[in-house]
């Protein structure tokens, strides 16, 4: 019966034994009963495992991308999208098997885990700016959500708003019930009327009104107190200094404008920057339909949805030391 070991003629035998180091082995030897097998020592550490939770699949070669925080500075650890069912897939659309990426990086040190959202055609080892969803790893494991410091930073539990409906762009008394700003007049005077968070590079918000199943935008901006980047159905004079629309020109097929939206739906998304879709993005926090009896100049509030957040965790997995893999008879 062979043994483990050097035999007393000197013959060479295999050694099977766990890593002390924490390197990748793979020996051959002699079984016990003369069979031949590969011990394979796998060095652990080396794989992260994603559970993801409420993330929207990517368009237009837009993907996610994980990374780990090991000795300050970013690993990745591999890119994937989301498939119809909420499944990580790789980019070829392949599923990945129990979200698990074996990246080849000792991540036993990592203090942080990051997802990001990265362009079409990424290439390069550097993090887009676009940090989605990011946790503290203690013991190998990681929450990871877009509150996280170095995500969004914030939650938006505190996000909350007011607008008002008006057509400022084609004059008083005109249409009057097909515009929508975001701004509040309880003291007779435009003033801010959205309370959110400022971004952090990589994001943007934008404004939305759902009408007749179809959102439209009102324009992306970053401050809350100034004017959005676009006016594409507004009329021909100027609006007021905070995000809107007057929807009154240039309706997107199956729609027509004026449109009273009373009824409609309002919302207020973060978007990526640069975006994957003119569609709007998972991230809503504030949302809230407009009063069916809604009159114009009157201030009405919109909150935060019910729906949760993009949410996950990460873990690294220790891996099995001494995994013993029969190669032959």
């Amino acid at each position: 019966m062979a043994k483990t070991g050097e035999s007393m003629s000197g013959e060479t035998m295999a050694k099977t034994g766990e890593s002390m180091t924490g390197e990748t082995m793979a020996k051959t030897g002699e079984s016990m009963s003369g069979e031949t097998m590969e011990v394979v020592g796998i060095s652990g550490y080396e794989t992260l495992v994603l559970n993801l939770f409420d993330i929207q699949p990517l368009q237009n070669g837009f993907h996610y991308e994980g990374w780990a925080i090991v000795d300050g500075k970013p690993v990745t650890t591999g890119k994937f999208n989301v498939g119809a069912g909420g499944e990580l897939v790789a980019l070829n659309g392949s599923p990945i098997p129990q979200g698990s990426f074996a990246t080849g990086v000792d991540l036993k040190d990592a203090t942080a885990v990051i997802i990001t959202i990265e362009p079409a055609g990424d290439n390069d080892t550097i993090p887009a700016s676009t940090h989605y969803l990011s946790g503290s790893v203690s013991e190998g494991q990681a929450s990871l959500s877009i509150g996280h410091g170095a995500a969004l930073g914030d939650d938006f539990s505190g996000a909350a708003g007011t607008y008002i409906l008006a057509t400022p762009t084609d004059g008083d008394g005109n249409n009057e019930n097909s515009g929508i700003w975001f701004l509040d007049l309880s003291s007779g005077t435009p003033a801010v009327g959205l309370d959110l968070p400022t971004l952090p590079d990589g994001w943007v918000y934008e404004g939305w009104v759902v009408i007749d199943g179809t959102p439209v935008s009102t324009g992306r901006f970053t401050q809350i107190g100034q004017g959005d980047l676009a006016a594409p159905y507004s009329g021909p004079e100027s609006g007021p200094s905070f995000p809107g629309e007057d929807f009154l020109f240039n309706a997107p097929e199956g729609l027509t404008f004026p449109v009273d939206l009373a009824g409609k739906v309002a919302v207020i998304s973060v978007e990526p920057s640069p975006d994957d879709s003119p569609a709007p993005f998972a991230l809503k926090p504030l949302v809230s339909v407009i009063p069916a009896n809604a009159t114009d100049h009157f201030n009405y509030s919109i909150g935060t949805p019910e729906a949760a957040f993009p949410r996950g965790s990460a873990s690294i997995d220790s891996g099995d030391m001494s995994k013993i893999v029969q190669a032959s008879g």
